[in-house]
């Protein structure tokens, strides 16, 4: 009999010890002692101020394309207005014909123009008394100085040694002062005014630039010289070799100057 009793004391005893696991609270896994600390989520990481801030690439600059210069165009420039031009009343009187042409052509008002043939011979007096070594007539010299003095200039007479940068030089000088300039023709013995030209390009735009036409007005028009063809017509429009056949070089020692043997020229010259 004392197996059973036994038995019901080892049941009960296992019954208490079940009982009392059953009541013990539990252990939460971060109480457990470890050697590592927990891992938890947290906010990331500031930022520090020794590491510098990532650097942006910056977008490569468009290579600027140089702008061409601009092509020369077609130009054309012309002082003639329509009563402009006068004829030479004798065969003497060229320079003091231009003189007069040129007044027109600077004057613009339209209220006096100079075409008289008593006026004409007082403008040859003058141009001839101011000239030397001229064969009894006027020469550039003359022609510049009463220019000069009748309040068109201030004009000046310039040789050229070649011939387009003679006409470069008129065109340019036209441009520059809005007056004709004087030519002078057959070696120095017959004289007449380039009122304007055709060029390939602007002379105030371009430091080069062709001359393709002459504007002349020849007083000696309609006639003309036996070695040196007709006198062009009123407002004629040359070829540079057309006007080359009666623009030619002047020799100075045909008369008395300084200047070289070249292309001679009555400029205007820009005021001061």
């Amino acid at each position: 009999m004392i197996g059973a009793p036994l038995r019901l004391l080892v049941a009960w005893f296992v019954a208490i010890a079940t009982l009392l696991s059953a009541c013990a609270p539990a252990t939460r896994l971060d109480e457990v002692t470890t050697d590592q600390p927990i891992q938890t989520p947290s906010a990331p990481p500031a930022a520090r101020d020794d590491v510098p801030p990532p650097q942006r690439t910056p977008s490569p600059t468009p290579t600027s394309v140089p702008v061409p210069p601009p092509a020369p165009q077609a130009f054309a420039l012309n002082l003639y207005q329509e009563g402009d031009f006068v004829p030479q009343y004798t065969f003497e009187w060229c320079v003091a014909a231009s003189i007069q042409i040129m007044h027109n052509l600077i004057d613009k008002t339209g209220t006096v123009t100079w075409a008289d043939s008593v006026q004409q011979g007082e403008l040859w007096e003058m141009a001839r008394a101011r000239s030397t070594d001229s064969f009894n007539g006027a020469n550039p010299l003359g022609w510049a100085q009463v220019l000069n003095e009748v309040g068109m200039g201030p004009y000046a007479v310039v040789s050229i040694a070649d011939y387009e940068d003679a006409l470069q030089t008129a065109a340019r000088a036209i441009v520059d002062t809005g007056r004709p300039v004087g030519l002078v023709l057959w070696r120095g013995r017959h004289v007449s005014v380039m009122s304007g030209f055709e060029s390939l390009g602007d002379p105030s735009q371009f430091p080069e630039f062709p001359v393709t036409a002459i504007r002349v007005q020849d007083p000696l028009y309609p006639y003309g010289g036996e070695q040196w063809g007709p006198s062009p017509a009123p407002n004629s429009l040359l070829t540079p070799e057309q006007l080359a056949t009666q623009f030619v070089v002047r020799e100075p020692r045909r008369w008395s100057t300084d200047l070289p043997t070249g292309y001679l020229l009555v400029l205007p010259v820009a005021k001061a």
